[in-house]
């Protein structure tokens, strides 16, 4: 594989940067974060239909651009890099390969446009009481009334942008397994709470559902929540490197703008030290998310992973998902030290991406626990090497 964009991806990434830089300073993302909604319909539409930036992944065919997860990933690492505020990661991330996993060709036909350009947004619930996605998890049931409507009942937590979504993606068990259903945003039964969490740039919500009319998508693989987990962790981990990206440059900015005894202490070889050590961390971090987005673009359709392919997606996914979490977070803790008193305080810009890091750390699971899913799928591999 190659960690070198074409000429192509970069340009596509300055065209996001440019339009990131106009429209998300910092002032307009603690605007919008302090708001119910979380962001702003007239920029939705622009990133949507300007930019096209929801359909990126999906296939031309259904609306989309056409391209695929590298140049998704390089979307989310500018916007994490501005903390862009917006149904982003949850529509066009989450719900977009969830449909692309487990709807049929007639409901992709139905759905995925309407994502592609933003006139819809939608949002994957899986979540119930452990941080990391699995089936043994997974309480809410699916059952058939005597009018043959599917009906769910049970409990979501920490649903990303679940109060502003159209169209909500709900994982349940049912006779036949775990599978995929939708259910709309105003559909009876359903109570939809907003949570107060600790990273106000991204906007969550918990789902109460008692006998909910759903729509069943057709082909959910045995495999499903540990491959939409494996998508998710990758796509996040690109997210987060965009994010320690920037408090990096704005640790070595800030440095050589502070004088102290009459010199920047950007010149001080303490803090040269620290930031050769910030960057090797960064850089360390940015190669196990490229490698990760890497493996998810070589898979192809996610619903007929071979098994040596589900593995590796696995091990890449959460490799770079627990790599990139402590790297944040060890980056945004670096980044306030360095800015010395006004580091710790709420008016200095560093403490929005201090407050991601923490949150995306344990989002869909902690470092150790993506440590010992790693561990598992390449055990798992070994055994069934020696058993050959």
């Amino acid at each position: 594989m190659t960690l070198v964009f074409t000429p192509d991806q970069d340009q596509f990434r300055d065209s996001i940067q440019r339009f990131l830089k106009d429209k998300m300073p910092t002032t307009e993302v603690r605007r919008l974060m302090a708001t119910q909604r979380g962001f702003d319909d007239d920029l939705w539409q622009q990133a949507s239909q300007q930019l096209a930036l929801t359909g990126i992944h999906i296939s031309e065919d259904l609306g989309g651009a056409g391209f695929g997860a590298i140049e998704l990933a390089i979307a989310c690492e500018e916007m994490g890099r501005s903390l862009f505020c917006g149904p982003y990661f949850s529509s066009a991330v989450l719900s977009a390969y969830a449909l692309m996993l487990a709807a049929d060709q007639d409901q992709q036909e139905q759905w995925l446009p309407e994502l592609a350009s933003g006139d819809i947004r939608a949002s994957l619930a899986i979540t119930e009481t452990a941080t990391i996605w699995s089936a043994a998890d997974i309480q809410t049931t699916a059952n058939t009334s005597g009018d043959g409507q599917i009906r769910l009942t049970g409990s979501k937590h920490f649903v990303i942008d679940g109060q502003t979504a159209d169209l909500l993606i709900v994982a349940a068990q049912s006779p036949s397994g775990v599978g995929l259903y939708l259910i709309e945003s105003d559909a009876p039964g359903l109570s939809i709470s907003p949570l107060n969490t600790m990273d106000p740039t991204r906007k969550m919500a918990s789902l109460t559902m008692a006998d909910v009319p759903a729509i069943e998508l057709s082909r959910s693989p045995e495999s499903l929540p540990s491959t939409l987990l494996s998508a998710a962790c990758i796509l996040l981990a690109n997210e987060m490197v965009g994010g320690a990206q920037q408090l990096l440059q704005s640790s070595v900015e800030y440095t050589q703008l502070r004088y102290q005894f009459g010199r920047s202490i950007a010149s001080f070889q303490a803090i040269k030290h620290r930031l050769a050590d910030l960057l090797l961390d960064v850089e360390l971090a940015r190669s196990a998310a490229y490698q990760a987005a890497q493996t998810l673009a070589d898979c192809g359709d996610l619903a007929q992973l071979s098994q040596a392919q589900q593995r590796q997606l696995t091990e890449h996914a959460s490799l770079a998902k627990a790599a990139v979490s402590e790297t944040y977070l060890k980056v945004a803790l670096e980044t306030i030290q360095l800015h010395g008193g006004i580091g710790f305080t709420w008016e200095n810009d560093t403490h929005l991406w201090f407050k991601r890091a923490k949150a995306s750390e344990v989002l869909f699971g902690t470092p150790a626990e993506h440590r010992e899913r790693m561990l598992s799928a390449m055990t798992e591999a070994a055994t069934k090497e020696n058993a050959a």
